[in-house]
């Protein structure tokens, strides 16, 4: 997942460093994820991003911020890229990087929209698209933690084919105390719950967290989805304090 640059989020130790394309793997038609091998990374938390910069042979740089879909732990992150169609950097990272290649990062960059393991809260995630990177990382996280908070995951996608990490969110892979539900915008599978549409309030109603058992609640994807999502949470009770947002869309160069 893309995000815009936020002025003022680095701080002066962080700095550019070189990791090596260790696997790829294809998440959809137009998505991968980059398994690279951080010598320098000094750990991340789950919800964090990373800059990823490129440089071309004639000294042109340009850079963009994606979001970690690893678990923190070890010197091996991953990153799921969406290919934007006139994009500058993911079109190169889906369609033209290949393992032993390297590129430039700098990170682990964000400091609110994370998930603590040690928090007792229940979690509701609300995924739009390729909004799910971020909260896979929370995912991963709980699972490798040995976790028993119990986690909600809305995904919203446009059609099936378009789910990223269908192996592990799919009805054979979920975490115990994870439960996944798919919704999907322009064509279901046959025998949905329901028919495709945009997320509802009957959606987080019946398959989120009611207000009162006060969840952390994880909302990530195109701005249209954030604010509807954040607008149906407060508008069921939800603490809008207990609500941690992160949207994307179109960046510059």
């Amino acid at each position: 997942m893309a995000r815009t640059a936020v002025p003022g989020r680095l701080t002066g130790r962080l700095r550019w460093q070189t990791a090596t394309v260790e696997d790829v793997r294809d998440e959809t038609a137009t998505a991968r994820t980059l398994v690279l091998r951080a010598p320098e990374w000094r750990g991340h938390a789950a919800g964090q991003h990373v800059d990823v910069r490129l440089t071309a042979e004639d000294g042109y740089s340009t850079q963009r911020s994606y979001s970690l879909a690893s678990a923190p732990g070890g010197d091996r992150i991953e990153l799921t890229v969406q290919r934007i169609g006139d994009g500058e950097v993911s079109p190169y990272l889906v369609d033209v990087l290949e393992t032993g290649d390297q590129l430039e990062l700098r990170g682990p960059v964000g400091g609110w929209f994370v998930w603590d393991p040690a928090d007792p809260s229940p979690v509701l995630l609300l995924a739009g698209g390729s909004g799910v990177v971020p909260l896979m990382s929370m995912i991963r996280a709980r699972g490798n933690a040995g976790s028993r908070v119990p986690f909600r995951l809305l995904y919203s996608v446009r059609a099936p084919e378009e789910r990223y990490y269908a192996g592990e969110l799919g009805p054979g892979g979920a975490q115990g105390g994870l439960d996944v539900t798919h919704l999907y915008t322009r064509a279901a599978p046959e025998g949905p719950r329901r028919p495709p549409g945009r997320l509802t309030g009957d959606d987080v109603a019946a398959y989120g967290w009611p207000a009162e058992f006060t969840p952390m609640c994880f909302v990530c994807g195109p701005t249209g989805f954030v604010e509807r999502a954040a607008g149906i949470l407060v508008a069921q009770g939800h603490d809008p304090q207990r609500i941690r947002t992160e949207r994307f869309g179109p960046v510059g160069g």
